[in-house]
Order: structure tokens, then C-alpha cells, then sequence
């Protein structure tokens, strides 16, 4: 069952509440500066630029917007705010459904892959080491056999953490200490998943962006040893960003992008920003799929993202 099939009632609400800021900071200032007008003049547009920036679109993307959208009213022909509202709705949709990827849609669906071996990429700080807890209960709450890699090996503090979601998720996790060579833990995951039959093997590596060559060694040598076990591992390279830092990640969504071949997002902290437009922004620039969104502290509110929902609720009075 894809993402589109089924969207709780429950799923609703905790989005709807998690993306209250970006709602207020966004939309609700674009209906106010729709007040009284009759038509998408140089003021307004002006003004939702400035809007769109604000909330951390990101420049290229709010001009795309703007441009999609005169072209929309002139063919349109723009009434008020209810109908600029719809067509803002439909061009931001649209953006976000021109990333199209062949990676799963669902925690039940793998596409016949096993083990599907995920390597999560991000800087500290991001909830990196926590989304994959969370992924990893959901992937379990999906009939899926679950192993993790604590292929940080640059703190301590992240093979620990990763131990403790092992535990909570019952979930066996290889693990070979701080200062230990990511690549040989990536190795070992992999070949325990193959062993053991398990589905889904998810590996942790070190968030630390020391300089770009650095990074693009380490997980491109990662990527090479995993290979010699599963030839085609990894299937999926998610990169972890907070949307909570605005502008920040795009910048690390530029280095990461940059040193490996990343082909899902996760947005974390949405429900504490109003910097939600992020969002938006990353999806477009980096021509990559949001896969999963964070819109809360508890182990359920990692939502595998759902862009009809996504945009409705932000237009949501």
C-alpha cells in the first residue's frame, strides 16, 4: 500500500500541528497581502516574494513560483484571494512532484530488494541518529526484519544513542566502538543483513562536514566496501537535514550532494520552525525527493512525506 492509499486522520492533525508556524508565517501573510486586491500587481508580487524568501523558499525556487504563477493568471485569469490560493497550491504541488525517484514509497514495499541497504548521511545536530531509530520502528511495524550500523565512529556519544534505539526497536545493532573504521562497520552490517535474511539494513555515518575531499573519501570508500557484499548497496543514500536552520541546509544539502549520490531527503524539527518552506526549497534546487518529514519528538511522528498533504495543509484556514 503506497503513501497516497492510505493518510490517517491522526497523520493529519499531527501534520497540520506541525506545520502551524510555517502555515502562519507563510500563507496567512500572503492572504493579508491579498486584502483588497483585484489583481497580481507589482506590490503584491513584490511583497510575496519577500514572503516566500523569508520563509526560507530559497531565492531560486520563490522566482520559479512567481513566474509559474503570473503565467497561470494571465492564462486564468485571477479573481481573489480563494483562487490565487488554489493556483499557488497547484504550482507548489507541481514542484514538488517533479522529483521523481525509484526509490520505496512505503516501509511494506522494498521492490523485491534484500537487503535494502539505506546509508544515512547528515551533519550533527540534525536528528540524524533519531530519524533512523524512527525509521527503524516503523520498518519493524511493517513486518520487516531491521538491522542498524553505528557507522559513526567519530563520537562516542552516536554509537550509544544508536545502541539505545537498537534496544527500544529490539533491533540488533553492529557496532565496533569510537575511532573504529566507519567502512569495516558498514561492511559488517551488510553482511549480517545478508546472513540473518534481514530486510532492511540502515547505516549511521559521521556527521562532521571537515572538508569536502575528507567526506567524499570516507563515503565513497564506505559505498565500495558495502558493494563487496551487495553489489548494488547502497539502494538508498538519505541525507538528514534540520528545517529548522533554514538557509543552513541548503548549504549542507550543497556538500553532501556534492560528495555522494543522494536520492532522498528527510526534513527534520518542522513542527518547531516557521522555516517550513525549506520544504519546497531543497526539494526543487537539489532535484531530489522529500522521503520523510519530522513533525514531532515522538517515535510516530516521522511521516513518510505525502506532498498532496503536505501543501494542503499549508493552505489550510
Amino acid at each position: 500500500m503506497g503513501i497516497f492509499s492510505f493518510f490517517s486522520k491522526e497523520k493529519k492533525e499531527k501534520l497540520d500541528q506541525g506545520l502551524e508556524k510555517t502555515k502562519t508565517s507563510l500563507f496567512d501573510k500572503i492572504s493579508k497581502a491579498l486584502v483588497g486586491k483585484s489583481s497580481l500587481d507589482d506590490e503584491f508580487l513584490d511583497n510575496l516574494e519577500e514572503i516566500l524568501v523569508s520563509s526560507d523558499v530559497g531565492i531560486e525556487t520563490t522566482l520559479r513560483i512567481i513566474d509559474r504563477l503570473q503565467a497561470r493568471v494571465a492564462k486564468d485569469k485571477f479573481l481573489g484571494v480563494s483562487e490565487l490560493n488554489t493556483l499557488l497550491k497547484e504550482e507548489i504541488g507541481k514542484l514538488l512532484d517533479e522529483n521523481k525517484s525509484d526509490i520505496p514509497t512505503d516501509f511494506s514495499d522494498l521492490k523485491g530488494v534484500k537487503p535494502y541497504v539505506v546509508m544515512v548521511v547528515g551533519v550533527n545536530g540534525v536528528g540524524k541518529t533519531t530519524t533512523i531509530g524512527k525509521m527503524a520502528n516503523q520498518y519493524k511495524k511493517a513486518g520487516k526484519k531491521v538491522v542498524l550500523g553505528a557507522g559513526d565512529t567519530f563520537r562516542a556519544a552516536a554509537v550509544e544513542q544508536l545502541k539505545i534505539w537498537g534496544s527500544r526497536n529490539d533491533v540488533p545493532v553492529i557496532a565496533h566502538g569510537m575511532n573504529t573504521d566507519p567502512a569495516s562497520v558498514a561492511f559488517d552490517t551488510v553482511k549480517h543483513a545478508v546472513e540473518t535474511g534481514a530486510d532492511v539494513a540502515i547505516i549511521d555515518t559521521a556527521g562532521r562536514l571537515h572538508n569536502k575531499i575528507g567526506l567524499m573519501n570516507e563515503l565513497t570508500k564506505i559505498k565500495r566496501v558495502m558493494q563487496k557484499v551487495t553489489p548494488d548497496a547502497p539502494h538508498e543514500i538519505l541525507l538528514v537535514l534540520d528545517a529548522s536552520t533554514g538557509q543552513n541546509a541548503f548549504e549542507q544539502a550543497k556538500h553532501f550532494t556534492a560528495a555522494t549520490e543522494v536520492n532522498a531527503l528527510a526534513l527534520t524539527k518542522l513542527d518547531g520552525t516557521a522555516k517550513g518552506g525549506v520544504v519546497i526549497g531543497v526539494a526543487d534546487q537539489f532535484k531530489i525527493p522529500v522521503k520523510y518529514i519530522g513533525v514531532g519528538e515522538g517515535i510516530e511522528d516521522l511521516q513518510l512525506f505525502n506532498k498532496q498533504e503536505f501543501v494542503d495543509s499549508l493552505f489550510k484556514s
